[in-house]
């Protein structure tokens, strides 16, 4: 039983929510969001209190999901009043980072520089070496944030890379001379 699915989801002031079958779509200050959740083993109600997310019926799949869509659609609420955000720090010599247009130019050691598309609905800010994603949803922040640490992980001897502001890079004492 999901613990967080059971509760009803509190809908704000100034907060608009259309459920049509297995769409839902919330629209509020700072923007729109929707999705589809498929497949329907959840039902989606509207209730006094709030959002309702219930299970249609007792299958495994259908309780594992119950629960992520509950949190899908707190994080949606959440996105449309505050928007998320991540942040980047970029490590090593050489390495930078500029916005041209509706992209970013990494320059990371290789022999090129990489450029990434931002997508709609993001923006972005770098102020010297950090880079920092903004967006009221949660998981576009998340994914593209991950696609440019991707490019160049931390590594762990030097601990040059694309990192996150608060994550921690264990180092390597590296080779010991005789």
């Amino acid at each position: 039983m999901s613990r967080l699915g059971k509760k009803a989801i509190e809908i704000p002031t100034n907060t608009d929510v259309t459920i049509t079958e297995n769409t839902v779509v919330i629209k509020g200050p700072k923007g729109e969001l929707s999705i589809s959740f498929l497949p329907a083993n959840v039902t989606i109600t509207q209730g006094e209190d709030g959002i309702v997310v219930a299970p249609k019926n007792e299958e495994i799949f259908s309780r594992a999901l119950w629960g992520t869509y509950a949190s899908h659609i707190r994080n949606m609420i959440t996105g449309v009043h505050t928007p998320y955000s991540k942040k980047l720090n970029i490590e090593g010599v050489g390495y930078r980072a500029e916005l041209k247009g509706d992209t970013i130019v990494l320059q990371l050691g290789f022999s090129h520089p990489v450029e990434m598309k931002i997508p709609e609905g993001l923006t972005l800010e770098i102020v010297k070496n950090e880079v920092t994603i903004t967006g009221i949803s949660k998981e576009l922040v998340g994914q593209f944030s991950a696609k440019i640490r991707a490019q160049k992980k931390p590594e762990p001897y030097k601990g040059k890379g694309i990192r996150y502001s608060d994550e921690i890079v264990r180092r390597k004492q590296g080779k010991k001379t005789v």
